[in-house]
């Protein structure tokens, strides 16, 4: 079982979810004022799977200029408003004091985040620090991270959520082995443009067929021991190619899930596919020949198979026809077509009574 890693936004309090004052004290009720926008977009952010963090410095909280007792009811009462509309947050890291500016504590530094680095459950390209500073920015880029600077400036939070709930889906795998090297690149959310590149004439027709029907785009490069045969080049390219994919899909928020069919002249092909998180796969066929284009016929299956393995997906494949050629051609394309609805990007909801997809 793949266990999901976690999207975390780490996010700045003073000007990002609250408005700061002329002095920057929010240090009693009448000077609270949420950021514009910002309940909405985070109830979105929530939907798509992110959590949320603050991150903030307080200089001076707890000493005669800063006082507990006039900062905390104000930050008592944001949270609450936060909490009416089903907004809750996974921490609170709040730095109240600094016996130096070189405490590790103080943003550039990492010292608040620092537990959350070492667990190695982050999901590092797509976790984001958003605050309305620079110092935000830089800790972004000191914890490995992506930075959105909001605020006067940066982004309003519709556009921050716009970007981070239509995020391109893109993946690329690099597969190295004593049989063959194979690079892929995938983008779910663009076609065309494919550069495919076997060795197998006829197989790359055949991917080409995939990404064209399944409506992303694809690059594939490998170069394998063909002069021993194709069975390595073709499992190794399906193994890699639904890595790309898997890795592309992330949580897989939002698709489709499944899809359907394809008849090519006197061949009828009928896929069914759920990208469920659990690879299964059936396959019926009766290929006349063994060999169509230098691909053999029994590596056909083998492809699909490999390819539901690494995609985590159920396939059933079935075909029938009296023209090989034809058979062959029309199971690729169907199960691009039946790929192209699986595939497709609808929203954020995980398509699970279960909550996830595994």
């Amino acid at each position: 079982m793949n266990k999901l890693k976690r999207r975390i936004l780490f996010l700045d309090r003073d000007g990002t979810l609250i408005v700061e004052p002329e002095d920057f004290q929010i240090d009693s009720l009448e000077k609270l004022e949420l950021v514009d926008a910002v309940i909405p977009a985070l109830l979105k952010l929530k939907a798509a799977g992110y959590e949320f963090v603050i991150v903030s410095n307080q200089d001076g909280l707890g000493t005669a200029s800063n006082p507990v007792e006039k900062f905390q009811p104000p930050h008592d009462k944001m949270l609450s408003l936060f909490a009416s509309q089903g907004i809750d947050f996974v921490a609170e890291h709040i730095d109240p004091h600094f016996e130096s500016d070189g405490s590790q504590n103080r943003k550039p530094g990492i010292g608040m985040v620092l537990a959350y680095l070492k667990s190695g459950e982050l999901n590092l390209a797509d976790c984001w620090v958003i605050g309305d500073r620079e110092t935000d920015m830089q800790l972004a880029k000191n914890m490995g991270i992506g930075g959105i600077l909001c605020g006067s400036g940066g982004q309003d939070w519709q556009s921050i959520t716009h970007q981070l709930c239509n995020r391109p889906r893109q993946a690329s795998v690099q597969r190295d082995t004593n049989e063959t090297q194979i690079r892929v690149t995938v983008d779910l959310d663009a076609s065309g443009g494919n550069e495919i590149n076997t060795g197998i004439g006829f197989f790359d027709h055949m991917l080409d067929q995939i990404a064209a029907h399944g409506g992303f785009s694809l690059k594939l490069n490998c170069k394998g021991d063909l002069e021993i045969d194709e069975h390595h080049t073709v499992e190794d390219c399906a193994l890699a190619l639904g890595q790309a994919l898997d890795q592309a899909l992330g949580e897989r928020r939002g698709i489709g899930r499944y899809g359907f069919v394809l008849p090519m002249d006197e061949s009828l092909a009928e896929v069914a596919i759920d990208l469920s998180g659990r690879p299964a796969f059936e396959f019926l066929a009766d290929f006349p020949r063994d060999i169509v284009g230098g691909l053999s016929t029994e590596m056909v299956r083998h492809f699909f198979a490999s390819l539901s393995q690494s995609l985590r997906c159920a396939m059933h494949l079935k075909v029938s026809g009296e023209n090989t050629h034809h058979m062959v051609e029309g199971l690729f394309k169907a199960v691009g077509r039946a790929l192209r609805p699986a595939l497709a990007r609808q929203g954020t909801d995980l398509p699970s009574t279960k909550g996830v997809l595994t």
